[in-house]
C-alpha cells in the first residue's frame, strides 16, 4: 500500500460526523503539517494548511469537508435500545442490520441497526421502505441502567463501522466516508505537489466542518480565509450502475474529474469554470460536467463570502455514497489533483481580475 492509498485509508477510517469532527481534524493536521507553512483553524473546527507562493497574491481556498454522514443518540428505550437521529442524508434501505459505533466518553461501543422483522410485518408493509424512526440500535443492553453502565448517553455520535479496502489492485478505493475524505486527501495532495513549485498566490488548502447538515462550516472557514477564489472538492453520484443508464447528465466512475456547472446552491463562476475546462484540455485530462438540482457543495457558501468569491465545485464520480461502503476511482483522484494543481499555478491577480471584465 503506497503513501497515497495509506492517506485515504487513514482518513476514511477515522471517525467524524457533523459537529464531532475533532478526530478527523487531528489526523488531517498530521498530514498537512509537513507540506504547509502554517496551519489555521476556524472556531467550529475547519482547518487549512497555508502555502505562500506570492505574499501579495490573491487568496485561494481549496477545501473538502471533514464530516461524514452518521447519527446521534436521541434517547434510550425502557428495554435498553437506542433511538437515533440522522446527521446527513440516509436512505433507510442501506442501513438495516449494519454495524455502527457509538462514540462514548469511555470508548467505542458496537451496535447493530434493527427494526421489526419482515416475518411479522403485514403484507402491505413488506414492500415499503422502512422509516428511520422505526429503527433502533441494539448494543446488547436490557435497560437504561445497563446502557448508562456501558457509557452511552443521549448526544453521543454514531458512526458507520466499516474498514477501508481496495479493488482491482488498488485502482479502486472503497470504504466509509469517502464523502468527503477524498476531498480532504486532495487538498493535502495538492499541497504535496506544490512543494518546490511556484504559484502566484497564497493557497489555503484544507477542509470545512458540518457540510452534511447544511454547508455550515463553509461559512466560517471562508470568513477565516477571506478568499478571492474558492474551489470545493466533493464526490458526485456515479451514474454507471444498473438502473441509472440513460441519465441526462451521466457521470461515470473512472472517466475523469467532474466539473459542476449548476446545483441547488450555486451557478459556477463562468470565468473560473472556463479556466478549469481549458486547463483540463491542455493537460489531456478528460472531464465530465454535472448539473444537479438535488444537492450542493461548500462552494454554495464560499461564493457568497464578502462581496463575492468566484467559486467552482469539482469532484469524483462515486458509487454508493452515504452508505457504509462507497467506491471511487484512484485515477479520477489523481487526475483531479493534477488539474487543481495546475489551475492554482495559473491563479494570478491579473488573471482573476480578467474574470470581471
Amino acid at each position: 500500500m503506497d503513501k497515497l492509498t495509506q492517506l485515504m485509508k487513514r482518513l476514511s477510517e477515522v471517525d467524524g460526523v457533523p459537529g464531532f469532527e475533532h478526530e478527523v481534524r487531528t489526523e488531517m493536521e498530521r498530514w498537512l503539517a509537513p507540506v504547509a507553512d502554517e496551519i489555521r483553524r476556524d472556531r467550529l473546527g475547519g482547518v487549512v494548511g497555508v502555502k505562500t507562493g506570492l505574499a501579495e497574491g490573491p487568496r485561494i481556498l481549496l477545501a473538502g469537508h471533514l464530516d461524514e454522514v452518521g447519527f446521534i443518540v436521541s434517547h434510550i428505550t425502557p428495554k435498553g435500545f437506542l433511538r437515533f437521529q440522522q446527521l446527513g442524508g440516509w436512505w433507510p434501505h442501506s442501513l438495516l442490520s449494519q454495524r455502527v459505533k457509538i462514540k462514548t466518553r469511555r470508548g467505542d461501543v458496537i451496535g447493530i441497526v434493527g427494526a421489526k422483522a419482515p416475518h411479522v410485518l403485514p403484507a402491505e408493509e413488506r414492500g415499503k421502505v422502512m422509516k428511520l424512526e422505526e429503527m433502533y440500535i441494539d448494543i446488547g443492553a436490557t435497560s437504561p441502567e445497563e446502557v448508562s453502565e456501558m457509557g452511552v448517553r443521549p448526544g453521543d455520535p454514531i458512526i458507520p463501522a466499516a474498514d477501508f479496502f481496495t479493488l482491482k489492485e488498488d485502482r479502486l478505493w472503497a470504504g466509509k466516508a469517502l464523502d468527503n475524505r477524498a476531498g480532504c486527501a486532495l487538498a493535502i495532495e495538492v499541497l504535496e505537489r506544490l512543494q518546490g513549485e511556484s504559484h502566484p498566490n497564497i493557497l489555503f488548502a484544507g477542509a470545512t466542518v458540518q457540510e452534511e447538515v447544511g454547508l455550515r462550516g463553509a461559512a466560517t472557514l471562508a470568513e477565516l480565509v477571506k478568499p478571492d477564489i474558492a474551489i470545493a472538492v466533493d464526490v458526485g453520484v456515479s451514474m454507471d450502475t444498473p438502473g441509472l443508464d440513460g441519465q441526462q447528465v451521466p457521470c461515470d466512475m473512472d472517466k475523469g474529474p467532474i466539473v459542476v456547472l449548476l446545483d441547488a446552491h450555486m451557478v459556477s463562476h463562468p470565468g473560473l469554470r472556463n479556466l478549469v475546462l481549458d486547463t483540463a484540455e491542455e493537460l489531456g485530462i478528460p472531464v465530465q460536467t454535472a448539473v444537479s438540482m438535488g444537492g450542493g457543495t461548500d462552494a454554495g457558501r464560499f461564493h457568497m463570502n464578502g462581496i463575492g468569491c468566484p467559486s467552482v465545485a469539482l469532484g469524483f464520480a462515486t458509487r454508493y455514497i452515504h452508505t457504509h461502503n462507497a467506491v471511487m476511482s484512484r485515477r479520477d483522484f489523481e487526475q483531479t489533483a493534477e488539474l487543481v494543481t495546475e489551475v492554482v499555478k495559473k491563479l494570478s491577480r491579473e488573471r482573476i481580475q480578467a474574470f470581471f471584465h
